[in-house]
């Protein structure tokens, strides 16, 4: 069950309206790497759980921490859309230059929107599930979610580069501050199930059937060399089971590939000696 607080997490007020603004904060509500994604990511891995309790309950306490994320943005971009009519920032983008400098603002904000958030991106592109990771396996989530707070953490700093308006800069550094914890968070969960399941997914797979005499090759597969220098490339591998190897000049283990002609219904482009109208068998 879920219910809501009136009062958000925490202060979502802009000092003056700024629309071109809005539309750049679109990217941390609706985009690959925003709110809305670890939202709908979280809550489905949580309510997926089959763990232990203690970790469905750890992934809805953040999942449900990030509705409340998702309800301040959509709050600012709101206020950040008051007062500011859409002509005024079409008549200053005339010139090209300060287009240039603006961006552009949205116009499904007022069209569409009635001066409100939508569920897409900065540039308008809608949010997909698609952005979603919930497999059931927690170590190959967690990695995921590990992945989706370093990059959200690294959009909401540029954004709060991007402006000098203290009460947008002041809800962006809360959210910051979050994503500082959540990747700690996350940290602390993988190194816990690493310790108890092994560091590669999935740990159930026989290893009697996996290829082990290339399990900890790494192919030198580009010019130079300087990859031999890496952790990855010398030493006991991070699973602990190998040795990592360094393979400079790895040579082809496979065949060469040679395809039978496609039958004539699929009208494909036959071999040179396969005459028109000739009867193929496969």
């Amino acid at each position: 069950m879920f219910y809501h607080i009136k009062e958000l997490q925490y202060n979502a007020k802009p000092s003056q309206a700024d629309p071109v603004y809005a539309k750049k904060l679109q990217e941390i509500l609706g985009g690959q790497y925003g709110e809305m994604s670890v939202m709908m990511q979280y809550l489905f891995q949580g309510w997926n759980c089959r763990a232990e309790n203690k970790y469905k309950d750890m992934i809805l306490d953040i999942a449900t921490e990030e509705i409340a994320h998702v309800e301040m943005i959509a709050t600012m971009i709101a206020q950040l859309l008051d007062g500011a009519p859409a002509h005024a920032q079409e008549q200053a983008a005339a010139d090209p230059a300060i287009e240039a400098v603006l961006g552009g603002i949205n116009p499904q904000h007022a069209i569409v929107n009635g001066l409100g958030a939508q569920p897409n991106d900065s540039v308008g592109f809608p949010w997909t599930a698609r952005y979603t990771v919930a497999s059931g396996n927690l170590l190959a989530d967690f990695r995921a979610n590990l992945n989706a707070e370093s990059q959200g953490r690294l959009q909401v700093c540029r954004l709060y580069e991007m402006t000098t308006d203290p009460g947008v800069r002041d809800m962006l550094s809360f959210l910051i501050a979050r994503d500082t914890m959540h990747q700690n968070q996350w940290m602390a969960a993988i190194e816990e199930l690493e310790q108890t399941q092994g560091a590669v997914v999935p740990s159930s797979f026989n290893s009697e059937y996996e290829k082990q005499e290339v399990s900890y090759s790494f192919y030198n597969f580009s010019k130079g060399t300087e990859s031999q220098q890496g952790r990855w490339a010398n030493g006991p591998a991070l699973d602990g089971k190998g040795s990592f190897e360094y393979v400079e000049d790895p040579q082809p283990m496979g065949q060469v590939p040679d395809l039978k002609p496609g039958p004539p219904y699929i009208h494909g482009t036959p071999p040179k000696e396969v005459r028109p109208g000739q009867n193929l068998s496969l």
